[in-house]
C-alpha cells in the first residue's frame, strides 16, 4: 500500500496552477514577437533600400585625400562631398573641429563619438537578439503547457480537449520558432552592415586624427 503525502499533493497542484497560469501570457508574448518580427523585417528592407555602397576603394581615396589636404577647410569639403553616410560625416566634422584640443583629448573625443555609434547599433541589434533567444523558448513553453491537461483529458476519453491542446501546442511552436528565425536573420544582416559602417568610420577617423597631429 502506497501512502500519499498530503504535502506532495499541494505542491503538485501549486505547480500545475502556476504552469497553466502562464499559458495566456506566453501566447500574448508570442503574438507580440510575431508582430515585432514582421515589422522588423519590413524595417530591414527599408534600411536596405537606403544603404550606400561604400567600397574599399572609396575609403582608400578618402584617406589619401584627407592626408594630402592643405587646410582644414579643404578637409571639411572633402568630408562633406564624400559619398558616405551623413552620420559618419557629422562625426568626422566634430573630430575636425577639435583641432584646438591636444592629441590625447582629440583621440578621447573620437573614441567616445564612435562608442556612441556602437551603442546605438548594439541597442538596435539587442532587440532582435532577445527575440531570437526567447521566441523559441516561449514556443516550447506554449507547446508543453497545454499538453498536460490534454493528456489528462485523453486518459478520461475526452479526445476533443486533447485535439484542441495539440492545435495550441503546434501553433505556439510555429510562431515561436518563426519569430526567432526572422529575428536571427535580421540580427545577422544588421550586424554585418554595422560592423562595416564602424570599420569604415574607424579608418577615416584615424586618418583624420593623424592629419590633425601634423
Amino acid at each position: 500500500m502506497v501512502t500519499t503525502i498530503p504535502g506532495s499533493d499541494i505542491l503538485t497542484s501549486s505547480l500545475n496552477m502556476i504552469s497553466q497560469s502562464l499559458q495566456i501570457p506566453v501566447i500574448i508574448f508570442l503574438i507580440i514577437f510575431a508582430v515585432f518580427a514582421v515589422l522588423t523585417l519590413g524595417s530591414l528592407v527599408s534600411e536596405y533600400t537606403s544603404r550606400k555602397s561604400i567600397s574599399s576603394d572609396l575609403i582608400e581615396k578618402l584617406i589619401y585625400s584627407i592626408s594630402n589636404a592643405n587646410s582644414l577647410e579643404e578637409i571639411k569639403d572633402i568630408i562633406k562631398n564624400a559619398k558616405i553616410y551623413e552620420s559618419q560625416k557629422i562625426i568626422l566634422i566634430k573630430i575636425l573641429r577639435s583641432s584646438s584640443l591636444t592629441n590625447d583629448s582629440r583621440q578621447t573625443l573620437a573614441r567616445k563619438l564612435i562608442e556612441f555609434e556602437e551603442n546605438k547599433f548594439a541597442k538596435k541589434i539587442e532587440r532582435t537578439d532577445i527575440v531570437t533567444r526567447i521566441g523559441p523558448t516561449l514556443g516550447l513553453m506554449g507547446t508543453l503547457i497545454p499538453m498536460g491537461p490534454g493528456l489528462a483529458a485523453l486518459g478520461a476519453g475526452d479526445v476533443n480537449t486533447l485535439a484542441n491542446a495539440i492545435i495550441v501546442a503546434f501553433d505556439t511552436t510555429v510562431v515561436g520558432i518563426g519569430a526567432g528565425a526572422v529575428a536571427y536573420f535580421v540580427s545577422k544582416v544588421r550586424r554585418r552592415w554595422y560592423e562595416e559602417y564602424l570599420s569604415n568610420l574607424d579608418a577615416l577617423a584615424d586618418a583624420l586624427i593623424d592629419k590633425l597631429k601634423q
